[in-house]
């Protein structure tokens, strides 16, 4: 839980800090590769659990100048949902809501792809209950489809993230994952999202104090998956 503090209080101070300190706030190990890809114009998925500050991540991004956006669960009551959002578009972030909007969040992301944007999505647990089966750490668990799927309808590169906390700054590590090229689209997608699971769950293993998981994640009940 010091580290989930840490998220908090180091996110919401963020709007408060200059363009400088925010890039000094955080690093990324293989941010060349980001780079590339921004200026490429091809863009790039990142798939990133809830771990370290990736708050932080977002707005450095948006500090190097590179085009941003993601998606954000829906909150209730209203009012917290859009303090939310104004907080994370301050940050130079474009936020598109999961659901009620005007256009299907999949087209929109697709169409910032096109232009080059970085596109990151939380990706260790599942939302709409329309995600993949995968294993996970040992357990099944359901994780979303959609990294898989952007990169595969796009072409973009895919990322896993490992996200995680250093004695003055947050971090990342990025590692590329190469997308199935033969197959149905629906295996091709099955079998990325395990990838994603694979990846998330290396990252987790080396900074697991830094893992914000706090909902239940595993569908199997603790006797089932410790049996299995």
């Amino acid at each position: 839980m010091r580290s989930y503090a840490r998220y908090w209080m180091e996110a919401f101070r963020l709007p408060s800090r200059s363009k400088a300190q925010i890039l000094d706030d955080f690093a990324l190990d293989g941010e060349q590769w980001l780079g590339a890809d921004v200026a490429s114009g091809r863009g790039a998925v990142v798939a990133l659990p809830h771990g370290g500050n990736w708050d932080a991540a977002g707005a450095w991004v948006a500090a190097k100048g590179w085009p941003i956006a993601t998606v954000a669960e829906r909150l209730k009551p209203e009012g917290v949902y859009q303090r939310f959002l104004e907080f994370r578009r301050g940050l130079g972030m474009e936020i598109i809501p999961t659901d009620g909007g005007e256009r299907p969040p999949f087209d929109l992301l697709v169409e910032r792809l096109d232009k080059g944007y970085v596109v990151p999505l939380l990706a260790d647990r599942d939302l709409s209950a329309r995600g993949v089966d995968v294993t996970f750490f040992g357990g099944r668990a359901r994780m979303p489809a959609g990294p898989a799927l952007l990169a595969v309808r796009t072409g973009a590169p895919l990322y896993t993230v490992t996200m995680w906390y250093e004695r003055d700054r947050a971090r990342g590590a990025l590692a590329r994952v190469e997308p199935p090229t033969d197959g149905p689209l629906d295996q091709r997608v099955r079998a990325l999202t395990q990838q994603v699971a694979d990846g998330l769950a290396a990252g987790i293993a080396r900074h697991p104090e830094d893992w914000h998981m706090l909902q239940r994640l595993w569908l199997d009940s603790p006797a089932t998956a410790h049996a299995a």
